[in-house]
């Protein structure tokens, strides 16, 4: 369900938006990502009352709870677009004019391309609830960066839409 509701809130977006993004995707965290963290953030809010029980037992849990739902939140704002002549991953943007080669990395190739495949000078936007990357060599021969790599839940659509923009 995860990801073929990403998939139908790329296409709306990109249906929605006639100002010229062709592909958006928001790389939130899935429903079955919330419940361990907002467990765990309990389980420590109520550690920290068994130490100091001279705080009140609601107090840790109003804080911690909310917290990671904030956390949980924010992670999942990263954003990638293709607006009008650039690529966007995060708050990074590409002139289309820069992409060459573009890489699909499924999930099986995922951690060697993290690992020891991985430049240290290349520009990461890693979410690990997504299964898949992308990593778009860059034509620019004055930026220091090699390529970009960043985690898309529609790798070949992407891969697609960046192959005919060049």
């Amino acid at each position: 369900m995860g990801d073929h509701a990403s998939t139908a809130g790329a296409v709306s977006e990109t249906a929605a938006d006639a100002g010229g993004t062709r592909y958006s995707e928001r790389l939130y965290v899935s429903w079955w990502g919330w419940p361990a963290p907002l467990v765990g953030a309990g389980l420590l809010a109520y550690e920290i009352h068994l130490g100091y029980p001279v705080v009140p037992l609601w107090l840790p849990f109003a804080v911690l709870i909310p917290l990671m739902a904030a956390w949980l939140v924010a992670m999942g704002r990263a954003r990638i677009r293709v607006t009008g002549d650039e690529l966007w991953v995060g708050d990074a943007h590409l002139p289309l004019r820069f992409v060459g080669a573009v890489e699909v990395i499924g999930k099986d190739r995922k951690r060697k391309a993290m690992g020891p495949e991985l430049d240290p000078a290349a520009h990461v936007l890693h979410r690990g609830w997504v299964g898949s990357l992308l990593r778009v060599h860059l034509a620019d021969p004055a930026d220091p960066t090699p390529y970009w790599v960043f985690s898309t839940r529609r790798p070949e659509a992407l891969a697609e839409l960046l192959r005919s923009a060049k």
